[in-house]
């Protein structure tokens, strides 16, 4: 007699994003039903949110407080505690502002007297008074943009809440990363088994409680726990936990890009106690196969791309089939999401960087895989980069099509490792040609494809910012990371995108090998000047960490370094530490960095010398100060 027929569930699990939902189990969903799959599913990261940022959630957070010793009750969580009736009675207006559900209360939080202001209000300082002395947000939200204004000061409330929960129930808590150095590159499994094995406090019973409700909705015999990011793996296993204990019937398969990215070699068979089995890659393909074996359609031995654990021991099976085309794998579908609840936030006054968090995007892929994939930094060799397969424009908007008509919302991030100049050109042409008006960003190479004129076509089809990899910003260390691009070319790209009315943030990297601190004030230096000139208007330094799927991972010698040897271990393996002979402190510079460029974004001291941004002596630029400008001056010059 056959198996019954499998009911998927696929869920996000605490914590990934709070204003659009995180994109793989809508791209599952929507593929699994393509096959005629039951399959539905759940955002348990911003229900956990939901439910403890309520006036019920903090009634409970109190009780838990309430019988703290007093010496583990901080200033923070103190100060809650004296103001706990505003908080209760604030808390679920908040909520519904920024959903979006309640505009007019913007009037009252932009003044500054409903809600309480704990330690995250005190960043207000830092911005300069009107001229009056009474207004530190005026440069950025003037006379009007009270919803902006009252948004901010929304998240910094949101923040302080955070802050309390983060001091008085578990220290590891994140809006994002959630318990994450439980997970990232963690050789040993054994921090995270000692966690789940804790006493479960009040977020984990929150969390559990809301996975058996979902479980009870939807009775699936095969739940999906996608884990992007090490934040997410702690949740995805209190989850697991919780499903386990309740009917160990049910089926669990753990997924994602953490997986795909850091546990290729697992060996470690107590991940087992929590899921049935590990997919790696493009989860189509290996799903399927999984689902056929569940049905008695396929044996074990040909499952795709899985980890499973048989007789104590993990065992890896991979029975060779191609991958599901990128043009066949379906539309995404957030059908079952509460898309009207997710919170749109405010955390920075750069009208670039607030994209991450404000507003609801639906999330699609213009191409699977990057069409460069040599950068020297980048995992090349994983599926996920080296992989490059492309749609074609009539089959994306016909997807964009769909979207819209289920979601009723037209807001696109395309969140590929760079987009395609050719793909992107189609697309635009493809939008314009059947006059569909969608809003969209996403993540591109500087590369000098993208002409002005090419800028200008994606402006007209809906495109308000790109984010590209800057990186190093040394044309000598660009060079050697194989990026494909110089510095004055990043000028002239991101000039033609700035002039067409595309904001552009640019990733930036310290801490590459053979990187000197010559190096890391001219890059600086170049930075400056592409915000004086309008080049860019947003960015972010990343600390350079060597993966062993990269190129510098697999071929240290050829950078300069060597690498250490990685501990002993059967779980997570990914980052791998490694000697540079410069010896430079990289970690000193960066806070320098950062602070540079959070003045950058905020227009401060785009005149000033860069050095003083550093709390160490170093040298003089050799970049010249005008470089840029010079740069931008005769490409238009050579153009006309």
């Amino acid at each position: 007699m056959p198996a019954p027929a499998t009911r998927v569930l696929a869920v996000i699990p605490p914590m990934t994003q709070l204003n659009t939902p995180y994109p793989s189990t809508a791209y599952l969903t929507g593929f699994l039903r393509s096959r005629g799959i039951a399959a539905a599913q759940e955002d348990l990261a911003l229900a956990l949110v939901l439910e403890l940022l309520s006036a019920k959630g903090l009634r409970a957070l109190r009780t838990e407080i309430d019988a703290l010793p007093s010496e583990r009750r901080s200033e923070r969580v103190q100060a809650f505690v004296d103001q706990f009736e505003r908080y209760e009675a604030t808390v679920d207006p908040v909520i519904a502002f920024l959903q979006g559900r309640d505009a007019t209360l913007m009037h009252r939080i932009a003044a500054r007297g409903l809600l309480p202001e704990g330690e995250r209000f005190a960043a207000l300082d830092a911005y300069v008074a009107d001229e009056d002395g009474g207004d530190p947000l005026a440069w950025a939200f003037g006379a009007l943009g009270t919803h902006d204004r009252a948004r901010h000061l929304a998240t910094l409330y949101l923040n302080d809440l955070a802050d309390v929960l983060r001091d008085a129930i578990d220290p590891r808590f994140e809006f994002v990363r959630y318990a994450e150095q439980l997970a990232t590159s963690q050789a040993s499994f054994e921090p995270l088994a000692q966690a789940l094995a804790a006493p479960p406090n009040l977020l984990d019973r929150t969390l559990q409680r809301l996975a058996l409700e979902a479980i009870a909705r939807h009775r699936p015999t095969l739940v999906l726990l996608s884990v992007p990011f090490p934040g997410a793996m702690y949740g995805a296993l209190r989850i697991a936990q919780a499903i386990k204990a309740q009917d160990p019937a049910i089926t669990v398969a753990l997924g994602g890009g953490f997986i795909n990215t850091e546990l290729r070699e697992l060996a470690e068979p107590r991940l087992f106690d929590f899921v049935d089995v590990i997919t790696l890659d493009g989860g189509e393909r290996p799903l399927l196969a999984f689902i056929e074996h569940l049905e008695g359609r396929r044996s074990r031995e040909r499952l795709v791309r899985s980890f499973v654990r048989e007789d104590g021991v993990v065992r890896y099976v991979h029975f060779p089939e191609p991958d599901i085309p990128f043009e066949e794998t379906g539309t995404p579908t957030w059908d079952g999401l509460p898309l009207a609840r997710y919170l749109s936030l405010l955390d920075m006054l750069n009208p670039m960087h607030r994209l991450w968090s404000d507003g609801r995007w639906n999330k699609l892929t213009v191409a699977h895989g990057c069409y460069w994939k040599k950068c020297s930094f980048c995992d090349t060799s994983l599926d996920y980069i080296s992989r490059y397969e492309a749609a074609n424009a009539a089959t994306l908007v016909d997807r964009i099509e769909a979207i819209v008509a289920e979601t009723g919302q037209t807001g696109f991030h395309f969140v590929d490792e760079a987009a395609p100049p050719k793909a992107l050109r189609a697309l635009a042409a493809e939008l314009k040609r059947r006059r569909v008006a969608i809003t969209w960003w996403g993540n591109i190479r500087f590369e000098k494809t993208f002409t002005p004129a090419l800028a200008e076509e994606l402006a007209e089809s809906g495109c308000i910012a790109v984010t590209g990899g800057l990186e190093v910003a040394s044309d000598r260390l660009l060079a050697l990371m194989k990026k494909g691009v110089s510095v004055e070319q990043v000028a002239r790209v991101t000039r033609g995108f700035a002039e067409a009315g595309i904001l552009v943030h640019a990733y930036l990297m310290y801490g590459f090998p053979t990187q000197t601190v010559q190096d890391t004030v001219d890059a600086l230096e170049y930075v400056r000047q592409l915000f004086a000139a309008g080049c860019i208007q947003s960015g972010f330094f990343h600390r350079f960490a060597c993966t062993v799927h990269s190129p510098v991972g697999k071929d240290p010698a050829a950078f300069g370094v060597t690498l250490l040897p990685l501990p002993p271990g059967g779980f997570a393996k990914n980052d791998v530490a490694f000697v540079d002979p410069t010896g430079v402190d990289h970690d000193r510079l960066g806070v320098g960095l950062k602070k540079a460029i959070y003045n950058f974004m905020h227009g401060v001291a785009l005149e000033q010398d860069v050095r003083r941004w550093f709390d160490m002596p170093v040298p003089k630029p050799r970049v010249a100060r005008q470089f840029i400008e010079r740069s931008l001056s005769a490409a238009d010059a050579g153009s006309s």
